[in-house]
């Protein structure tokens, strides 16, 4: 059994994690969809927009998705494998990737857009959004929610802080917007089933979602990848459940 665990580990480990592309997890794990499908949404705005932008892009695989761009579409991305990825794949459609720290301020004069975006950003900076924004401008966002993975992240980590379940509320969400003069028109929250089928898979995801258990190492993370691999032989693929929730909101002057 150990050798299937150390070849499946092994495998996994050597992927490259860049970008936002899961596709290797195909036939290994599944996780279901939101119902509002954000890709669907996000083509239905970019069609309406004259000048729009995508914040933490990641590699450009969801904007890269959208059918049309506005007629100005930019990007942001912090990290450098990222942000060389995405102006591969994004630049021969017209759209430029900026660089940016993560961290206020964002490097747009104030009012430069009337649609912005963000699939999964790492924080959402409110009040620099609502600066960037023009008067009737809207931003789009699917963002994780709160207890996103729990079951994956105490199996390694043991019982998280009562206080870490009510991080990334939506509502907490709809607060800050609304106190950066932003009116919501969307909040939607769904929980959604992940199964991990095999121990690679689970690797490979730590690997790539780094904040579900940070610090995550092969080496020394051994004896739970260990137990875990186990679990699964006997028992059958290991569910945990992922939390999403959409957000659209308008500049209302």
């Amino acid at each position: 059994m150990n050798g299937d665990f150390d070849k499946l580990v092994a495998e996994a480990a050597e992927v490259p994690v860049d970008g936002w592309d899961f596709s290797w997890l195909d036939g290994r794990a599944t996780e279901e969809r939101p119902s509002w499908g954000y890709s669907r949404l996000l083509a239905r705005r970019l069609e309406r927009a004259r000048v729009a932008v995508d914040l933490q892009t990641g590699g450009g695989e969801v904007l890269n998705s959208a059918p049309r761009m506005a007629p100005t579409t930019v990007a942001t991305e912090s990290w450098p494998d990222n942000l060389a990825r995405a102006r591969a794949l994004l630049g021969p459609r017209g759209v430029t990737v900026v660089a940016e720290s993560g961290r206020p301020p964002l490097p747009f004069a104030t009012g430069s857009f009337d649609l912005a975006v963000s699939r999964h950003p790492v924080d959402t900076h409110w009040r620099e959004l609502s600066r960037i924004l023009r008067p009737g401008g809207l931003y789009l966002s699917q963002q994780v929610g709160p207890a996103s993975v729990f079951e994956l992240a105490e199996f390694f980590l043991g019982p998280l802080p009562a206080s870490s379940y009510r991080a990334r509320h939506p509502e907490d969400a709809r607060t800050a917007a609304r106190e950066v003069g932003l009116e919501v028109l969307d909040l939607r929250c769904e929980r959604l089933r992940m199964e991990f089928g095999d121990i690679g898979a689970v690797v490979y995801f730590l690997r790539k979602v780094v904040w579900i258990v940070p610090g995550f190492d092969v080496r020394t993370h051994r004896e739970r990848l260990l137990r875990l691999h186990r679990l699964i032989e006997e028992r059958g693929p290991f569910v945990a459940h992922s939390s999403r929730f959409l957000i659209e909101a308008r500049k209302t002057g």
